[in-house]
């Protein structure tokens, strides 16, 4: 059997008689779109970040559109991020309009280069999008200092950093929002589309909950206050995700524990041309994934399937050279660390029930790999 980069069959055995009687409980009680069991997932989503509010979307690309919509971004407006994200998150500020401004990213730990922020700030910006990647925060004091200094709100992209926390404080609590996809795939997965927004502003907040909710107050239907989209978390994935967000520790210990194995078994191979990831000190690194980097990569992952191992990049095309962004008026050669990162990093199979053995296994084929080569 082919081993992924992630898996979800032998956790979802270990949780199934739960999941399945919240599936069971939210059928009952004939309230599926929205309703009591959403504002639960809300409330304790909110208090593990230690935020006042949590507004529940339907996907983690609606997260950052709403929360630039509710931070009062508007078409032409200028929004910083970086090329080295998934797609979406550009896509996002793009959807409201709004375009986005490239800085490049730090070689060693591929987030976005702070430094480079202030000179990629003009009377047009409004706002900052940092992306908390892989599992590890981007240096957020000086990026909140400067951004105090120049009245831009900061909206964190949390979608890879659930459970990360930068000088002890949680991804997503530190700016204006923090955005958030629920995939199956991320450290707190739901088993189809969700997503959701953080904010400690009350007034965000209710921005928030009348764009997802066709630009009505929930409070009263059908009185349409702005436009909107229909973009509410449903009941079911709410209820497990809350179920799910009572065992997030867990699963993030055991991410830690299996990073850890990576980093002592893999170690000798440094000097092989192989290098691991670097958490940086201020950083508590939730390992969303594993992203190693050589220059051999392309050789290593088609070797590796030889093994019935199936390696991932994230990601390989840099947003900023695809065809989709070219009207943005960015090419290859601008964002150099970025693009010379994406030609070499790859990522090893990281998820909690990957077992000891099993990546005893995946350690000891990389080891023969790029010894060979």
């Amino acid at each position: 059997m082919t081993t992924y980069v992630w898996g979800y069959l032998e956790e979802y055995a270990q949780e199934r008689e739960d999941l399945l009687d919240a599936v069971d409980t939210v059928f009952k009680s004939g309230q599926l779109v929205w309703g009591p069991f959403a504002e639960a997932f809300e409330r304790d989503f909110a208090d593990y970040h230690g935020v006042a509010h949590c507004a529940g979307v339907d996907n983690g690309t609606n997260a950052i559109v709403l929360a630039l919509r509710a931070l009062g971004v508007s078409p032409g407006d200028e929004v910083i991020t970086v090329s080295n994200t998934a797609a979406p998150t550009v896509l996002a500020i793009d959807m409201v309009g709004a375009v986005p401004v490239f800085v490049d990213i730090d070689p060693k730990t591929y987030l976005m280069d702070v430094d480079l922020v202030e000179a990629a700030i003009t009377p047009r910006t409004r706002c900052i999008l940092p992306v908390h990647l892989y599992g590890q925060c981007v240096d957020m004091d000086p990026l909140q200092a400067l951004a105090a200094a120049h009245d831009i709100p900061v909206l964190e992209d949390c979608a890879q950093a659930h459970g990360a926390r930068y000088k002890g404080r949680i991804a997503g609590s530190m700016g204006q929002a923090g955005a958030f996809s629920f995939y199956p795939t991320k450290v707190l997965g739901a088993y189809g589309h969700a997503g959701a927004t953080i904010t400690d502003d009350p007034e965000i907040d209710a921005r928030l909950r009348r764009l997802r909710y066709y630009g009505m107050d929930e409070q009263q239907y059908y009185v349409v206050e702005q436009g909107g989209q229909n973009s509410r978390l449903d009941q079911v994935h709410a209820e497990i995700l809350r179920r799910k967000l009572t065992r997030l520790d867990g699963y993030i210990e055991a991410r830690r524990t299996i990073a850890a194995r990576y980093d002592e078994s893999l170690k000798d191979l440094l000097d092989s041309g192989l290098i691991l990831p670097e958490t940086v000190g201020y950083n508590e690194h939730s390992y969303y994934l594993y992203v190693v980097r050589h220059p051999e990569r392309d050789r290593i992952i088609e070797a590796m399937k030889a093994y019935d191992i199936s390696l991932n990049i994230s990601y390989p095309w840099p947003v900023h050279t695809m065809t989709g962004f070219s009207r943005f008026g960015y090419g290859k050669g601008d964002l150099p660390h970025t693009e010379e990162v994406a030609g070499e990093i790859f990522s090893l199979p990281m998820f909690p029930s990957l077992g000891e053995s099993k990546q005893a296994e995946i350690i000891e084929a990389l080891r023969t790999t790029v010894e060979s080569l």
